[in-house]
């Protein structure tokens, strides 16, 4: 089959790779018939690399038709049409009893000390080939994957991998109570949901049994982004404008700061200047002593981060979907233990959140999901997708791949 490799820092390219096979009695193998290109794939073709090997399969947003199963993968059928969660849980261990998916201790990567595995996201994760492919093995499809009613196109469903959980779950760990105001920091795709999703259900309608009204501040840089979060109803601040994003957040909120703020941004962000020269530094050096670098004392770009400690009021609620993976970050303890601020984050427990997103994708488009892909391409052309997404070139916002 055609596959997404990574070859080594901005090189991905499309190869010949084996087909993937059923392998275990709880395996899955489904044709691909779409696939994104993730904002968190982008650290993978920056800064992570030292945890990839040539020839490794990128990729953990797909959907597509089931070609084949295992023996005990009784819920699922050749030629069922299904979306795969990037996250790959069990549904039955201690943790996934508890919603916990994104822990799940039957595919916890333990020798790396890591929550559950990951579809395409490097040896921490557990090294499972992708789904930018033309085919992808599924392990534990006896719960993974979600089936879909046919009809709608691909679009309406397939944000269901990742993306719309992600977004969920941290307008919901924000918690913005009625007539609130939430901040979005990063408005690319999470971000971009998280606008949707507040401004559509209310954040504390996300749990509650009817909507809420929420004022939602988008905070980017880029042009096009801001546009698109506008048009969903989202107050937007320009970073690049003159002024420090708290005090204005301030000026717009009684001069408290946002009941709630989501840091959609993570490890790459801009305005951190040390923290871009360590991981260019570590990024440079050969993998055996990038890796227990990178793992011991690794050091984000946490300027999004301290913004939202510094913008939200005084017992708010910082909401983080944004990926980090420093050991050495410097935190601002006092001001968060003065402010009386909770923190809320971590990788999504999409299957927690996938029944209750479902209905408002399958009657109508009501998040404007089938639109939201600002270019479309052929797998063939995806490592042109990553130049463009990662580079913020063309007004690219999400980028959708068809096998």
């Amino acid at each position: 089959m055609r596959a997404l490799t990574w070859q080594g820092r901005r090189d991905v390219r499309v190869e010949d790779v084996p087909d993937p096979r059923v392998t275990e009695p709880t395996d899955a193998v489904i044709r691909v018939t779409s696939t994104a290109i993730c904002g968190s794939d982008l650290h993978l073709y920056e800064v992570l690399g030292m945890f990839l090997r040539p020839g490794d399969i990128l990729g953990h947003e797909p959907m597509g038709v089931v070609e084949e199963v295992g023996a005990e993968v009784a819920n699922l059928r050749p030629g069922d049409r299904v979306v795969v969660p990037f996250t790959i849980s069990c549904g039955h261990c201690w943790m996934c009893d508890r919603a916990l998916y994104a822990q799940c201790e039957t595919t916890q990567v333990r020798d790396t000390g890591k929550g559950a595995a990951l579809f395409g996201y490097t040896s921490l994760y557990g090294a499972v080939p992708g789904g930018q492919a033309e085919y992808l093995r599924v392990p534990q499809a006896q719960f993974g994957p979600v089936k879909l009613p046919p009809g709608p196109p691909d679009e309406r469903f397939l944000y269901l991998s990742d993306i719309l959980p992600t977004a969920w779950q941290a307008v919901a760990y924000a918690d913005v109570p009625d007539g609130g105001t939430l901040a979005v920091l990063g408005l690319g795709p999470v971000g971009q949901m998280c606008v949707r999703l507040a401004r559509h259900v209310g954040a504390g309608g996300i749990r509650a049994t009817t909507p809420r009204e929420v004022r939602v501040i988008g905070v980017d840089r880029v042009r096009a982004r801001m546009d698109l979060a506008a048009r969903h109803g989202a107050d937007v601040l320009d970073v690049d404008d003159p002024g420090d994003i708290a005090a204005r957040l301030f000026g717009l909120t009684d001069g408290r700061g946002p009941d709630a703020v989501i840091d959609a941004v993570g490890m790459e962000a801009h305005g951190a200047p040390l923290g871009k020269a360590a991981q260019a530094a570590v990024g440079l050096l050969p993998d055996s002593l990038a890796r227990p670098l990178a793992q011991r004392y690794g050091l984000d770009r946490m300027a999004a981060l301290h913004t939202a400690i510094r913008a939200v009021r005084r017992g708010g609620t910082v909401s983080l979907s944004g990926v980090y993976g420093g050991e050495v970050d410097p935190m601002p303890m006092m001001d968060l233990f003065d402010k009386g601020v909770q923190l809320r984050m971590g990788q999504a427990h999409v299957r927690r959140w996938t029944d209750q997103i479902l209905p408002l994708l399958t009657d109508a488009d009501v998040l404007g999901v089938e639109t939201f892909a600002t270019h479309r391409l052929p797998l063939a052309d995806a490592p042109h997708g990553y130049e463009i997404f990662q580079k913020k070139l063309e007004d690219c916002v999400k980028v959708v791949l068809t096998p």
